[in-house]
């Protein structure tokens, strides 16, 4: 069903009466079923319900639950119900998640025009964090209204292929391969598995914080936690529709498998296919989404009125309508009516390890590691890096980990590249190869910046009798980075480097005090150094990245620079309370 259709029609009377209502919720469609008498008799008793003036009940539900809500509102509807005398009619809109919680703690930008009198969101997450931000005059005891199990999806071919290779379900497979001990993904598991946007869907909180639950904690957890932000960050989607869209494009993906909410499968199989999306369990246990209903209204009558249509949700006349709508029931004891053979008839094993303060710690973990990066690279062309290492240089093995780095950055990032080498730029030491900016559009002409970027990661050379300009190249970097600084992001420069200066510019002395004059807190700019081989000046990098609470890192073989530059990213976890590290 496509956003804002109507759920129930509307009799002509009803039409008419449509008139008198007030408080619709701006942007969306509304179901709402009207009396079509002035004064009805209801209940068998001598109580007047004038619709002259019904309590409006405006509720706001995410997009996957609100046509059930819709179909059980205009159900309600028709039972007439009072609220001191007068009628209570609830009026449904598909809403998403955090543009309700933007209205409900105050923001000024992407907020509803009116604030919802009820709030149904697919995971009590978000009713904790708006009560953490803000809202906290939210009342406690809301009413869950219907569950249902996150499942990996897949095409049922896939399916089958995956189970006779012998390839189960698991959370690790939400990490990019690198953190798996492998560069890509073997013949029988997926290629690729999405997730929903945590900034937008339940369900991509959810998975974050069954990431961080694999992982566990520690450096090592931190590196692999920001892959997987990283990589979800890069193929994430909106919505569950256009995940499970996805998995039936055969033209991009060759063996995509999708984490949503069973009845996002359910739904998506009401068309028929030669090859439907089937659900599968997790082998570790999975997460259950629920559907939070929480009376949001300050007018004491119309609270009065939501609360009563949120007990009505959870009685047995809607929660069939829950049922049959592909959901599990609000208690989580009864599953979806007529399930079909693609969602398992057995009852999903629970994750009990991942409690709600593992998701809400999740969704910080997610909030600090996934704004975008605006980030400057310079990368050593010096003679030092033409220095053998591993049966090839310094420099090709560490732009050709470069090169799979660059597949963590999502489009949202900024990004630049320099080459340095002394009077490579003629008296300047480094040279311009991609001017910083949005990495998904060209800097010149009509090459974007990602597809030059992978280019020059495999064309760039040392120059085997060019001296190394590193501490003007950095200070350069640090002042460009600083002049371009964004708000809304992570500023960094990243130098890869042999981490040796050959003294023909700027010294060392003179580098630290610009940097310490010119570093601001309130707009840090982080100096992230990964060093190659042996000979590496550390007590002289340590100074540097200190200077801006940054972090050195030293690579011997070729596959630490992915784990090495993760460990950088990682730092967003402790930011801005970070320790310089070496």
């Amino acid at each position: 069903m496509r956003l804002g259709r109507h759920r129930a029609a509307l009799l002509p009377e009803q039409r008419r009466r449509k008139a008198l209502q007030r408080g619709m919720l701006a942007g969306t469609t509304v179901v709402v079923v009207v009396a079509a008498t002035l004064v009805v008799l209801f209940g068998g008793g001598a109580t007047l319900c004038t619709t002259r003036e019904p309590v409006l009940v405006g509720v706001a539900a995410a997009v996957d639950v609100a046509p059930a809500v819709m179909e059980a509102a205009g159900r309600f509807n028709e039972t007439k119900t009072s609220v001191g005398g007068r009628c209570v009619l609830v009026q449904v809109t598909e809403q998403p998640p955090a543009t309700v919680l933007r209205t409900l703690i105050g923001d000024r930008a992407g907020v509803l025009r009116e604030r919802p009198d009820g709030w149904i969101a697919d995971s009590s997450a978000w009713i904790r964090l708006a009560r953490q931000q803000g809202a906290s005059a939210l009342p406690a005891g809301e009413s869950v209204v219907a569950t249902s199990p996150l499942v990996f999806a897949t095409r049922s071919s896939l399916a089958q292929r995956f189970s006779v290779g012998k390839t189960e379900m698991n959370w690790r497979m939400v990490f990019p391969s690198t953190v798996r001990g492998r560069l890509t993904p073997n013949a029988n598991e997926p290629d690729v598995v999405r997730v929903p946007d945590p900034s937008l869907a339940g369900a991509g909180i959810a998975t974050v914080a069954a990431a961080r639950d694999v992982v566990g904690t520690g450096p090592a957890a931190d590196k692999a936690l920001t892959a997987f932000v990283r990589w979800a960050q890069a193929g994430s989607a909106p919505d569950y529709r256009s995940m499970l869209a996805a998995v039936d494009d055969h033209t991009f993906w060759q063996r995509p498998v999708v984490i949503v909410p069973e009845q996002s499968v359910w739904n998506h199989n009401l068309r028929p296919s030669a090859d439907p999306v089937v659900a599968l369990h997790p082998r570790e246990g999975t997460i259950n989404l629920d559907y939070p209903y929480v009376v949001t209204a300050t007018d004491p009558t119309v609270a009065e009125a939501s609360t009563v249509f949120a007990g009505w949700l959870t009685g047995a006349q809607a929660q069939d309508v829950i049922r049959r709508a592909g959901f599990r029931s609000g208690d989580g004891t009864q599953g979806p009516l007529s399930p079909g053979p693609q969602i398992p008839s057995a009852a999903p094993k629970a994750r009990p390890s991942v409690s709600p303060q593992d998701i809400d710690e999740a969704l910080r973990a997610w909030s600090r590691l996934a704004p975008p990066t605006n980030i400057l690279v310079l990368a050593d062309t010096s003679k030092h890096m033409a220095e053998p290492m591993n049966g090839s240089t310094k420099v090709r093995v560490a732009l050709d980990a470069a090169k799979i780095g660059l597949q963590l950055f999502p489009n949202s990032t900024h990004m630049g590249m320099w080459e340095f080498a002394d009077k490579l730029g003629r008296i300047k030491g480094y040279q311009e190869r991609v001017g910083l900016g949005p990495i998904s559009e060209p800097a010149s002409g009509q090459v974007i910046r990602r597809s030059r970027l992978d280019e020059l990661t495999s064309t760039i050379t040392a120059h085997p009798k060019r001296d190394s300009s590193l501490y003007d190249a950095i200070l350069s970097g640090f002042r460009e980075v600083t002049g371009d600084y964004r708000e809304e992001m992570n500023n960094s420069l990243l130098v890869i480097t042999a981490g040796r200066d050959d003294g023909k510019g700027s010294n060392l002395t003179q580098l630290l005090d610009h940097l310490r004059r010119e570093w601001n807190p309130d707009k840090p700019v982080q100096i992230v150094i990964i060093a190659f081989g042996k000979g590496v000046d550390r007590a002289s990098l340590s100074q540097i990245t200190a200077a801006t609470n940054g972090s050195l890192h030293e690579a011997q073989e070729p596959g630490e620079i992915i784990d090495v530059f993760l460990a950088a990213l990682a730092r967003r976890l402790c930011h801005p309370t970070c320790k310089p590290t070496t």
